[in-house]
């Protein structure tokens, strides 16, 4: 990877405080080598050759005024450009990239093209540096092949947050974001029997380039996945790629959110919980008060997208009068003179509240006994020892019986 950071060096304290902070967060990618120079080819021939000598992270460097003798001592294998011609230089000794230099640049150009010359000269700083567009894939797809088996689901995350990062810098590349991911692997040849593959689908209420919220939804879900076999090898895929406009970060800290939205919280919590126990509610176009709203799985498209996305309902102004909590089952109650008890003699404090519904769903009896509310009228009724509570009259011919239904806080 190329850091092209001469014009803007300043903006990170300098190219000596910059390198640190490189160098610092390397251990958290798979570098093998860092080198700084003037042009981009000597950075390349230095890494090239600090990766031949050992293994780990190696650091190099070199100045304007040391490049060309820094470049002097390579082999050949430092320039792709030199290292196609390796055989034929070798065989007219040539064995660094300054005996290449001393050869005649006439004879060079025809006969191993200009593509030789130009690199040289583009790596000693003799000509400017051009750099090619890359043309993004429109599909994200990558993979990553272990050096060992990986026995355990959890393992698989090693693997899976570098494929992320290569995500991220996919997505912010195209300013987009992803819905889903699938994370697929693959058995070993060997020992996985009948299971040649296997895969985790992972879906998100938005579009999303966050990839520590991504990481961990998927760490929740292998952590509740058993492997049939080894794996040898993962593949990361982007699903539901849209367009995602953000705001410029704050410069200011106190301005900076920190910390996960509730969105995420409740993908984390049903990812790790399942998507049966985290629920949410969402009206429905009724006026019984049991049936104005149904609980649907948090993380379902119905009850995982945002609010713009939901299908707006006219709630009517007098739901707001009504009690946060409803019984399941209605309670019969007592009456003495026509007056119904509960703990004692209720005063009616509010009402009636006339409510004629539900006769179009008598065929439809969700077996909680109270299919039939066409004809009520509700009542706020203060009890001395329980309080605000919320009770109706039945109003249909050979009932006339009272029902506590709800109760305030």
């Amino acid at each position: 990877m190329l850091l092209e950071v001469q014009a803007s060096a300043r903006l990170f304290g300098g190219q000596r405080a910059l390198l640190s902070r490189i160098r610092d967060e390397c251990p958290q990618l798979p570098v093998a080598a860092l080198s700084v120079a003037p042009t981009a080819l000597a950075a390349l021939a230095l890494v090239r050759c600090m990766h031949d000598q050992a293994p780990g992270l190696q650091t190099a460097s070199c100045s304007a005024r040391t490049l060309a003798t820094t470049l002097d001592a390579l082999p050949l294998t430092a320039l792709s450009a030199v290292a196609a011609h390796m055989p034929t230089l070798e065989r007219l000794g040539c064995r660094t990239l300054a005996q290449v230099r001393r050869l005649p640049r006439g004879g060079m150009s025809r006969r191993f093209g200009a593509a030789l010359l130009e690199a040289l000269d583009q790596a000693y700083g003799l000509r400017t540096e051009t750099y090619p567009w890359i043309v993004l894939p429109e599909q994200f797809s990558a993979r990553l092949e272990f050096n060992s088996r990986i026995e355990v689901a959890q393992a698989l995350m090693f693997g899976a947050n570098r494929l992320l990062l290569q995500l991220k810098a996919w997505l912010v590349a195209r300013q987009c974001g992803a819905t889903g991911l699938v994370l697929h692997w693959e058995h070993d040849l060997v020992r996985r029997g009948d299971a040649h593959q296997g895969s985790i689908e992972v879906r998100t209420a938005e579009a999303t380039r966050d990839v520590q919220h991504l990481a961990k939804l998927l760490a929740e879900h292998l952590g509740r996945t058993t492997l049939t076999a080894p794996v040898i090898e993962i593949r990361l895929e982007a699903l539901g790629v849209e367009a995602l406009s953000t705001v410029s970060t704050s410069l200011l800290p106190e301005d900076r959110v920190s910390g996960e939205s509730l969105q995420q919280l409740i993908e984390r919590l049903s990812a790790r919980l399942g998507p049966e126990h985290v629920l949410c509610s969402e009206a429905l176009a009724d006026h019984r008060p049991q049936r104005m709203q149904a609980w649907t799985p948090a993380s379902s498209a119905s009850g995982g997208k945002s609010s713009r996305a939901r299908k707006s309902i006219q709630v009517p102004g007098l739901v707001a009068s009504h009690p946060p909590w409803i019984l399941r089952q209605p309670i019969r109650l007592a009456v003495v003179r026509d007056r119904p008890l509960y703990q004692g003699p209720l005063v009616l404090l509010a009402g009636p509240e006339r409510l004629e519904a539900g006769w179009w769903g008598k065929a439809e009896d969700t077996g909680d006994g109270d299919d039939d509310l066409t004809l009520r009228d509700y009542f706020i009724a203060e009890s001395t020892l329980a309080g605000l509570l919320w009770i109706y009259r039945q109003r249909a011919a050979g009932d006339l019986a009272w029902y506590l239904h709800g109760v305030y806080g």
